[in-house]
C-alpha cells in the first residue's frame, strides 16, 4: 500500500500539470478547426493543430531554461515546422518551383491571397503560411504566460485572439461555429480548474490543516469547481443558440475590404485585339495538346455550325474552341470584361450543368508562346488547373494569371464542356429581370437604322431562338469577312459595318464587328447576350493569331449560355443588305418631291425700264467672280497657315515642353503620326519594339519606291536599299539614320519608371524623332510632302489622347 500511494500521487500531479498545456493546445487548435471550414480538405486543420502542439510542447520542454532562451528555440522549431508545412501544401496544390521560391512567394503574398482566395480555399503555401505561423506564436505566448508566469487566464488571451481572428476571417462564408465555441469554453474551464504547477506548499491555504480536514476541503473545492464548470457549459449550450438566434446581422466579410486580382488594360477589352491578330495571322500564340471524351462529333468545315454545338470532336484529333475572355458590359463604345476574379487553387468550384445537357471532359496541356496579358486561355468550363497559379471568375468561367503570362509557361486544364440539347432551343424562353439586366442593357445613342433592323427581325420571328437565329443568318448572308478591316465596335463603327456602302469599306469586318453587331441587335430584340473572345484551333499543335475570333452567346432559361456563329459560310457570296432591309426611309426627301403644278395667270403689264445702261450701279460679273475667287483663296491660305502653325506648335510642345518622360512620349507620338501620314499606321495592340520594326520597314519601302527600286528583299531584315539598317543598324544609329529602336527602348523605360528619364535622354528622343520624320517625309512624292505639314490628322489624334472618351 505504501508503494501504491506515491505512484497515484505522481499520476495525479502529472495530470494536474498537463491540464493547462492541454487546454492551451486545444484553444489554439480550435482556431484551425474554425478556419478550416472554408478550406478544401483538412490539410490546414492538421497543420494548425501541429503548430499548436509543437509550440506548447517546446515551452513545456524548456521550462527549466532561462526565459530569454525559450523564444529563439521556439522560433527555430517554428521555422522548421513552417517550411515542412509549405512543402506539404505545395505538393498538395501541385505548384512548381523550389522550396525557397515557394516560401518567398508565400511570404510576399500570404495575407492578400488569403483574403482574396475563392471559397473553398485550397491549402497552398500562401494560404497556410499565415495561419500556421499565427498558431505557433499564439501557442508560444500563451504557454509562456500561463506556465512560466503562472497567469493562466492571462495566457488565454493569445489563443482567444487567434480564435476571434479565425471567426472574423471566415465571416459569413460558413455556418456558425457553435460546437467549436462550446469546446473552446470547455478547454478554458479545464485549465482554470487546475491550479498552475508553479504553486508551492506554502501557497496552499490548506497546508496547515490536518490530513483529514485538508482532504475534505480539497474534495469540496473540486466538487464546487466541477459543478461550476458544468453549470457554465450547460448555460452556454442552452443559451448560446438562443442568443445567436436573436442576432439579425450577418458577420462582416473582410474580403470586401481587399481588392481582388485585376486584369490589365489590355485584357479589359480583348475584342480590340482581333484586328491586330488578323493582320499578323502567322504569329504563334500557344501550343495546345487536347484529349476529349464524352463530347459530340463536330460539324464539318463546310457546314454551318449548329448554335450551341461544340466546334470540336470527341477525340484528340479534332478542333477545339478555347475561351480567352467573356465580355458582358457594353456602354455604346466598348465591350468590357467586368469580371471579379478570386485567387483559386488547383480545384475550382464545380458548376451545375444545365438540365438535359451533355457534359464532355476536355484535358489540355497548354504552353504559352507570344500571347501577352493576364487572361489564361481554357476550354469552358475549367474544373482543375495545375502548373500555374490562377484566379477564377465563376460567373464567366474564365481564368487569369495574376503574375501575367510569360513565354514558356506550361499548365494543364481539365474542363467540363457543356452541350445543351438542341431540340429544346426552339421552345426555350429567355430570362428577364434584375438578375440579367447587365446582359440586357442597351446604352443610349443607338442609331435609328439599327433599331429598325432589330425590330424588323423580331417582328418576323417571335420565339427567342428564332430571333437569335434570324440575326445570325442575316449577318452571315449579307456581310463579308475582311482581315484588314479596322478595329472598332462603338455605335458609329457598327452602323458603318451594317449599312455603309460596300464600295466604301462598309458591310465588311472581322469577327469583332460580327459578334458585337449580333450582341447589340440581340439586346435590342430582348435577348440577353454577351461576346466571347477566344481561339478556334485544332486539338493538337500551335494556335496562331489567325485562329483568334469572337462569337456571341445568348442566355436561355434552363439551357444556359448558347453560342452562335454569325460569320459567313465558306465560299458564300453575300447579298446586298438593301435586298432585305433599307437603312433609309423609302419616302423621298422634300427636295426630291415633285413641284406643285401652278396654273398660268394673265400676263402682267410691261413695266418701262428706267433710262441708263443696264446693271448700272451694280458690280459687273467679272468683278464678282474675281472677288469671290480671291476671297476663297485668302480663306484657304489662312486655313493652311493656321494648320501649319498648329502642327508646328504641337511638335514643339511634344519635343520641348514638359518633363523628360513627357517629351520622350511626345517624340514617340511624332513617329507614329508620321507613319500614319505615310499610309502605314500601327495598331494600339503592338508593343514598342514591334512598332520600331514596322517603322524601319516603312522607311525602307518608301525609299525603295522613291528610287524606283524594290524593297522586298530589305524589309524582312530591316535593311534599307543601301544595305545598311534603316535605323543605322542598331540602337545608336549612324549618320543621319534615325535610331527608332533606341526611341522604343526609352519609351519602355519611361513606361516602367516615369521619373527615371533624364533631360539628355529626352533630347536624344527628340533628335531621333525629328530625323526619322524628315527622312520618311523626304521619301514621299512632292505633292504629298506639301500636304504633310498641314494635314490635320495629328491634331485630331492629339485631341483624342487628351480626351479619350
Amino acid at each position: 500500500m505504501g508503494r501504491g500511494t506515491p505512484v497515484v500521487t505522481r499520476v495525479v500531479r502529472v495530470l494536474r500539470a498537463a491540464a493547462v498545456p492541454v487546454a492551451l493546445i486545444g484553444l489554439t487548435a480550435l482556431a484551425g478547426v474554425v478556419l478550416g471550414r472554408v478550406y478544401a480538405g483538412d490539410l490546414l486543420t492538421r497543420l494548425v493543430i501541429g503548430a499548436a502542439v509543437g509550440s506548447v510542447l517546446v515551452s513545456v520542454a524548456t521550462r527549466r531554461l532561462p526565459s530569454w532562451l525559450v523564444a529563439p528555440l521556439s522560433v527555430a522549431a517554428m521555422a522548421g515546422w513552417t517550411l515542412w508545412s509549405l512543402r506539404l501544401a505545395a505538393n498538395h496544390a501541385e505548384l512548381p518551383g523550389g522550396l525557397l521560391e515557394v516560401t518567398a512567394d508565400a511570404a510576399r503574398n500570404g495575407i492578400p491571397r488569403l483574403l482574396t482566395a475563392m471559397i473553398p480555399v485550397e491549402p497552398a503555401p500562401d494560404t497556410v503560411l499565415v495561419p500556421v505561423v499565427a498558431a505557433w506564436l499564439a501557442g508560444l505566448a500563451g504557454a509562456e504566460v500561463a506556465l512560466r508566469a503562472g497567469r493562466v487566464l492571462l495566457g488565454y488571451l493569445p489563443p482567444a485572439g487567434l480564435y476571434a481572428a479565425a471567426l472574423y476571417a471566415v465571416g459569413p462564408n460558413a455556418e456558425p461555429a457553435v460546437g467549436a465555441t462550446v469546446a473552446f469554453v470547455a478547454f478554458a474551464a479545464l485549465g482554470l480548474a487546475s491550479p498552475p504547477s508553479t504553486a508551492t506548499a506554502g501557497d496552499d491555504p490548506a497546508a496547515s490543516l490536518t490530513p483529514r480536514v485538508r482532504a475534505a476541503v480539497r474534495l469540496r473545492l473540486a466538487a464546487s469547481a466541477a459543478l461550476g464548470v458544468a453549470l457554465v457549459v450547460g448555460l452556454v449550450a442552452v443559451l448560446g443558440p438562443v442568443v445567436a438566434g436573436q442576432v439579425d446581422g450577418r458577420p462582416v466579410d473582410p474580403r470586401r475590404y481587399v481588392e481582388p486580382p485585376q486584369v490589365q488594360t489590355l485584357d479589359e477589352n480583348p475584342l480590340i485585339r482581333i484586328s491586330g491578330w488578323a493582320l499578323h495571322p502567322e504569329q504563334k500564340l500557344l501550343d495546345v495538346s487536347t484529349e476529349r471524351s464524352g463530347a459530340p462529333d463536330p460539324p464539318s468545315d463546310d457546314a454551318s455550325p449548329e448554335p450551341g454545338a461544340s466546334s470540336g470532336p470527341a477525340d484528340t484529333g479534332g478542333g477545339v474552341r478555347i475561351r480567352l475572355a467573356v465580355l458582358s458590359d457594353y456602354d455604346g463604345v466598348t465591350w468590357r470584361v467586368g469580371a471579379t476574379y478570386r485567387n483559386a487553387g488547383r480545384i475550382l468550384p464545380a458548376a451545375t450543368p444545365p438540365r438535359d445537357s451533355t457534359v464532355g471532359t476536355v484535358r489540355q496541356q497548354i504552353t504559352v508562346a507570344e500571347l501577352s496579358g493576364r487572361l489564361l486561355p481554357a476550354v469552358a468550363t475549367p474544373q482543375e488547373v495545375s502548373g500555374a497559379r490562377v484566379a477564377y471568375d465563376p460567373a464567366s468561367g474564365t481564368l487569369i494569371r495574376p503574375e501575367g503570362l510569360t513565354p514558356g509557361l506550361r499548365y494543364a486544364v481539365t474542363s467540363a464542356e457543356e452541350h445543351p440539347d438542341s431540340n429544346l432551343l426552339a421552345t426555350a424562353n429567355v430570362p428577364a429581370g434584375d438578375e440579367v439586366a447587365r446582359v440586357l442593357r442597351v446604352a443610349d445613342g443607338v442609331p435609328d437604322p439599327m433599331r429598325r433592323l432589330a425590330a424588323q427581325l423580331a417582328e418576323e420571328n417571335g420565339a427567342p431562338f428564332a430571333r437569335a437565329l434570324a440575326i445570325e443568318q442575316f449577318l452571315a448572308e449579307h456581310y463579308r469577312v475582311a482581315a484588314d478591316a479596322p478595329s472598332g465596335h462603338a455605335y458609329p463603327n457598327l452602323s458603318f459595318f451594317l449599312f455603309g456602302p460596300r464600295n466604301g469599306g462598309g458591310q465588311e469586318g472581322t469577327s469583332e464587328q460580327f459578334a458585337a453587331a449580333f450582341a447589340v441587335l440581340g439586346r435590342l430584340s430582348g435577348l440577353p447576350t454577351r461576346v466571347v473572345v477566344g481561339f478556334r484551333a485544332g486539338g493538337q499543335g500551335p494556335v496562331l493569331a489567325g485562329d483568334a475570333y469572337a462569337w456571341p452567346e445568348v442566355l436561355f432559361d434552363g439551357l444556359g449560355w448558347v453560342s452562335f456563329d454569325p460569320l459567313p459560310r465558306p465560299k458564300s457570296e453575300p447579298r446586298p443588305v438593301e435586298e432585305d432591309f433599307r437603312p433609309t426611309p423609302e419616302d423621298p426627301p422634300p427636295s426630291e418631291a415633285p413641284a406643285p403644278t401652278v396654273e398660268p395667270s394673265a400676263s402682267p403689264e410691261p413695266v418701262a425700264a428706267p433710262n441708263g445702261p443696264p446693271n448700272s450701279g451694280r458690280p459687273s460679273t467679272v468683278v464678282l467672280v474675281g472677288a469671290s475667287s480671291g476671297g476663297l483663296l485668302l480663306l484657304v491660305g489662312a486655313l493652311l497657315l493656321t494648320l501649319l502653325a498648329m502642327r508646328r506648335s504641337l511638335t514643339r510642345t511634344r519635343l520641348v515642353q514638359g518633363d523628360p518622360g513627357q517629351r520622350i512620349a511626345g517624340a514617340w507620338w511624332e513617329v507614329t503620326d508620321a507613319l500614319r501620314l505615310a499610309g502605314r499606321p500601327v495598331g494600339d495592340d503592338l508593343a514598342a519594339t514591334e512598332v520600331a520594326r514596322h517603322a524601319r520597314q516603312a522607311l525602307a519601302e518608301a525609299r525603295a519606291r522613291a528610287s524606283g527600286g524594290n524593297a522586298t528583299g530589305s524589309t524582312a531584315t530591316g535593311e534599307g536599299p543601301t544595305g545598311k539598317g534603316a535605323t543605322g543598324g542598331g540602337p545608336t544609329g549612324s549618320g543621319d539614320e534615325p535610331a527608332v529602336d533606341e526611341l522604343a527602348a526609352l519609351l519602355n523605360r519611361v513606361g516602367f519608371a516615369p521619373d527615371a528619364a533624364a533631360a539628355d535622354q529626352a533630347a536624344r528622343a527628340a533628335e531621333v524623332a525629328t530625323v526619322y520624320v524628315a527622312n520618311l517625309r523626304s521619301a514621299r512624292p512632292w505633292w504629298r510632302r506639301l500636304l504633310w505639314s498641314v494635314h490635320p490628322s495629328p491634331l485630331h489624334r492629339a485631341r483624342q489622347s487628351r480626351h479619350p472618351n
